[in-house]
């Protein structure tokens, strides 16, 4: 196949393109596919976003640098990048996976992203990835944020930074039965990280976690 196309939309000219074929290369295609370049793809991308982060943002603590992190290298992100660079036609996989779906399916499509950024940084090393990914990569005012609700951006946010999905406990129920108030706190690795209060378990438990997110991005808990 002809990847002259591509690596002009990508805006990297391989040395290599073998490198560029295997990333290609879906696992129903055969043993030899791009599964050990999307690991390696995945850490090139988070170190470079993290200094985007980092340079762009002095104001904020770990935790919100995380959570804006997670935004930019989440699955959505990436196939969104790898559909305007068309990487789907690009793809071999075998007939079956074709037939599914599979050249426009998003975690295919976020996979091989993935795995072309390691190919680029096994070509031309790291200052080559980097240079792509800042010239691919939408501005973080155009990513919007992945989840919506503080219990899902707190799981997110936590998962992120490498840790357990947090744990919640109903602490108070307080009132007659027609107007109970319950009180919940949320717990990450066994320390309360926040707490709140609502007409119901469900509501005190977004109440804790969007009191968890606030301290969090402010960097007011340390592990």
């Amino acid at each position: 196949m002809n990847y002259e196309a591509l690596e002009t939309a990508i805006g990297y000219r391989f040395h290599n393109r073998s490198y560029l074929q295997l990333a290609l290369t879906h696992p129903s295609f055969g043993l030899e596919n791009n599964q050990r370049l999307e690991f390696l793809g995945d850490a090139v991308l988070q170190l470079v976003m993290t200094d985007i982060v980092y340079a762009a943002h002095p104001e904020k603590e770990e935790g919100g640098m995380t959570f804006l992190r997670a935004s930019l290298v989440r699955e959505e992100t990436l196939c969104d990048v790898a559909r305007r660079l068309d990487l789907g036609k690009y793809l071999r996989m075998d007939h079956g996976c074709e037939q599914d779906g599979g050249r426009d399916r998003p975690a295919v499509l976020a996979d091989a992203m993935e795995a072309v950024l390691a190919a680029i940084y096994l070509d031309g090393g790291f200052v080559a990835a980097d240079r792509v990914v800042r010239s691919l990569w939408p501005d973080e005012s155009e990513v919007p944020l992945p989840v919506t609700d503080n219990k899902s951006r707190l799981q997110l946010l936590l998962q992120a930074g490498g840790m357990p999905a947090p744990e919640y406990k109903t602490l108070l129920e307080e009132g007659p039965p027609h107007d109970r108030v319950f009180t919940a706190a949320v717990y990450a690795e066994g320390q309360e990280i926040g707490r709140g209060s609502g007409s119901s378990k469900k509501r005190a438990e977004q109440a804790a976690a969007g009191a968890a997110l606030s301290t969090l991005q402010s960097g007011g808990v340390k592990s």
